[in-house]
């Protein structure tokens, strides 16, 4: 009993021993803490303290995202002059049918369709919807300052739903683009800045929900699907990452009539920048055409693939197009095109798009289990029925 309580004295002599010579210290030499904390603290733990960053946690706030990409997102007003014939209306629907006469001179009277757009070079290009500025007779922009400016169409795109305007105006500030090839995450923060029912410029916060989203409106369907809200209005707005840097043009949604909520789509940067730099350049979007319709190789236990085989089979080819001039015939599988293995009919409609038309390529595949290659030469891809967006600017 008495050696513990020696201990014990023994102890507390040296704690009060060392409470004084620290009272001393911090009496004469104030800052002794601070330096004593910068002296022994590892310096990862100094740079995450002083920049605020964590492996869990996100910013506080995306201010300084919107504040980066907000003037570079315009309101556009579509203007058309519309022709409409007055008839006498009847309450019975069989009536109407079959009574309805015109009731006077057709009447003329101007529609407006709202979206937005994202201002792309300083030079004054500006990337929206083709379905905002379809059939538009005058467009005209209001920027972000209150100016407003009349743009005019250089080109659009049916088949991404695409459209590149010209506005003749000074001081444009230009949304910077992230590069083509750093994919968003599925997960990654995602605002969707436009003008959601004519009201202004809103900012919308969601995730990416999934990327390469396909919704049958177009054979070069890629989206980047989202949860962030977008409206009427935001059709041809910018999405952009927590950086605030532009990963997509925002435009369709599925709409709460199908009981959806949350499910909006955007057309990835890299997709938008290809039509931009075509339409630019030529006024319109060229792509490559092989003159073969595929689908996903079906996998059977008699059909001589591996369990997990690629490449697309040949369900029919069009008479005198490149594919039936090189020989390909239906049911043959492709496996590559251009030296790289083909991964499904998606992807190689994409890149069969991005082929350019008189270029030689090769292509390999089996045709009733053996092995063939073929030499292909693309053509330009003939006109397609133009994409309707699921809903858009109305």
């Amino acid at each position: 009993m008495k050696y513990a309580a020696r201990t014990l004295a023994f102890i507390a002599r040296f704690v009060v021993l060392g409470l004084a010579v620290a009272f001393i210290i911090g009496l004469f030499w104030p800052g002794s803490g601070a330096f004593l904390r910068q002296r022994f603290t590892p310096p990862a733990a100094i740079t995450a303290a002083a920049t605020g960053d964590a492996p869990s946690s996100g910013p506080a706030s995306y201010a300084d995202a919107v504040a980066k990409a907000a003037p570079s997102v315009v309101n556009i007003y579509a203007n058309k002059m519309v022709t409409e014939q007055p008839r006498q209306l009847y309450s019975d629907p069989v009536l109407q049918r079959i009574f309805s006469v015109p009731t006077g001179p057709a009447r003329t009277r101007r529609q407006q369709n709202l979206g937005s757009g994202v201002i792309v070079s300083d030079d004054g290009y500006v990337l929206t919807n083709n379905h905002v500025i379809a059939n538009a007779d005058d467009i005209q922009l209001l920027l972000y300052d209150g100016r407003v400016a009349k743009a005019r169409l250089v080109g659009s795109d049916d088949e991404t739903d695409l459209a590149v305007l010209k506005v003749d105006a000074g001081n444009l500030p230009a949304i910077h683009m992230t590069d083509p090839d750093r994919r968003p995450r599925v997960g990654d923060v995602v605002l969707a800045i436009g003008n959601p029912f004519g009201i202004g410029q809103t900012v919308t916060m969601g995730i990416v929900s999934a990327i390469g989203r396909q919704l049958n409106l177009s054979s070069l369907e890629n989206f980047i699907q989202t949860d962030a809200a977008i409206n009427f209005g935001n059709s041809g707005g910018a999405l952009v990452n927590a950086h605030g840097d532009l990963v997509g043009i925002n435009t369709s949604l599925i709409g709460q009539a199908v009981g959806a909520e949350g499910i909006g789509f955007a057309i990835p940067v890299a997709s938008a920048r290809n039509v931009l730099d075509q339409i630019v350049q030529t006024g319109h979007v060229v792509r490559g055409w092989i003159g073969a319709d595929y689908g996903a190789v079906p996998i059977s236990a008699d059909s001589g693939l591996p369990s997990a085989a690629r490449g697309v089979v040949v369900n029919d080819v069009s008479p005198g197009g490149p594919a039936a001039i090189a020989g390909i015939q239906q049911r043959d599988v492709l496996l590559k095109i251009g030296g790289e293995d083909i991964l499904d009919p998606s992807d190689l409609r994409r890149r069969e798009a991005s082929f350019k038309p008189g270029a030689t390529i090769e292509v390999s595949g089996l045709r009733s289990g053996a092995a063939f290659t073929s030499t292909i030469t693309p053509s330009q891809r003939p006109p397609t029925a133009p994409m309707q967006a699921l809903q858009g600017a109305k």
